[in-house]
């Protein structure tokens, strides 16, 4: 039987994130993951320009860029076939930690990051499924059961995704009964016309993110309606060539193109938990929520998430008594509404968007001649633009199309 202060249960960008910084503020961190590493992950594979920061801090980011794709910005294309085009480096003001986003696997990633936790001395264990939590008689969890052994921790960290054993053994999964949306995502090679922009192509059956990763590659990720997930069963390749090949824009881009990985689903998405934490657990990225891929927040969220736990679950390892151990707890939840609180809302209204072409269409209608007003929704989504930015009633008005935008279509790029 093992025992350390703190356990992590996944071993991604949330789980790397929280174990780096949980060791840094000086306690005794183990990682447990049911996968070896490097292995494949489902994912739009988009760093923000503000992750950057936690990537430098935990000394990633050299590694990282080196293997990369820079991004400069994102263009939606609407149903309508109208363009909303943004970029991170624009006349707002803003500015995040780097001026690009970065498109990187996340075989690379992960490993990259579980290496850094590694080297700040927490102990990591793959292949390690976990059966079951233990809890103790007044209901707080200590530690976990994994391959026929037990492992005690004074703080059990769910970071395991959208299906979080963690989170689903704790009774604190909750999935959305609207906008329930699943994924598709492959890589291309020798897709036409691809840029430093990543691409969003919005039709009425769902939505396509396009972006060039590492090795020449380019991440393509279909999201669409959770009831398609009938007809894609038992053939997930065939629905994408599919569905690609059904849409005009997309079939001529991808007709010379080679798939170069297996379509591999996620999903169902709009996925919160109940609270971010119970007795003895704290939960971390997309175990704690989730909305839609649309704005490429989760791998941000998972790594500020673990930032953002760390001195919380410090207070609560070091807690003298039960009722101080919770009031670390509430803490932690109360600090992720105000870090995140704000982008949730953006990430609904966008949502909204999406599922209702017609919203959608009139947006691109007013950001089309409004680039400063869509320069500044992408450096939300870059996450180094606060969401009072784009949440001001003056700032409502324009996306509204009730206020004058700042500059004209003439000298949009």
């Amino acid at each position: 039987m093992s025992h350390f202060d703190v356990l992590i249960v996944g071993g991604g960008p949330a789980g790397s994130s929280a174990a780096w910084h949980c060791a840094q503020a000086g306690l005794e961190v183990c990682v447990l993951d049911r996968a070896a590493f490097p292995r494949a992950k489902p994912c739009a594979e988009y760093v923000s320009p503000e992750g950057s920061r936690i990537l430098h801090a935990m000394g990633a980011l050299d590694t990282l860029e080196t293997q990369a794709a820079q991004l400069n910005g994102m263009v939606v294309h609407a149903p309508s076939g109208g363009r909303i085009h943004g970029e991170f480096v624009a006349r707002h003001g803003f500015r995040g930690f780097r001026d690009r986003g970065l498109g990187i696997r996340r075989e690379v990633l992960d490993t990259v990051l579980l290496d850094c936790a590694r080297a700040a001395g927490v102990q990591v264990m793959e292949r390690a499924k976990v059966d079951a939590l233990t809890v103790d008689r007044a209901g707080t969890v200590t530690g976990v059961k994994t391959n026929g052994h037990t492992i005690n921790a004074r703080l059990v960290i769910g970071a395991d995704g959208l299906r979080s054993v963690v989170s689903r053994r704790l009774g604190l999964a909750r999935q959305s009964r609207v906008m329930r949306r699943v994924a598709l995502v492959a890589h291309f090679r020798d897709v036409r016309d691809v840029g430093t922009l990543g691409e969003m192509h919005v039709t009425r059956n769902g939505y396509v993110g396009l972006a060039r990763v590492n090795e020449g590659l380019v991440n393509v990720a279909l999201v669409v309606p959770a009831r398609a997930s009938v007809s894609m069963r038992g053939d997930a390749a065939g629905y994408l060539d599919a569905w690609l090949r059904a849409h005009p824009q997309l079939a001529p881009r991808f007709a010379g193109a080679t798939r170069e990985t297996p379509v591999r689903a996620t999903g169902p998405f709009a996925s919160r938990a109940t609270r971010p934490w119970a007795p003895g657990v704290m939960l971390t990225g997309d175990a704690a929520d989730f909305f839609d891929p649309f704005t490429g927040e989760g791998i941000y969220s998972a790594l500020r998430g673990g930032e953002l736990l760390a001195p919380f679950a410090h207070e609560a390892v070091q807690a003298a008594s039960r009722t101080r151990q919770l009031d670390a707890f509430r803490g932690y939840e109360q600090a992720r509404v105000r870090q995140f609180g704000g982008k949730w809302r953006v990430e609904k209204l966008v949502g909204l968007a999406v599922a209702f072409p017609p919203v959608l269409d009139y947006a691109a209608h007013v950001l089309s001649r409004d680039r400063d007003l869509a320069d500044l929704l992408i450096g939300v989504t870059g996450d180094f633009v606060p969401p009072s930015a784009i949440l001001r009633p003056g700032t409502l008005l324009r996306l509204l199309g009730l206020a004058p935008g700042h500059r004209s279509p003439s000298n949009i790029s």
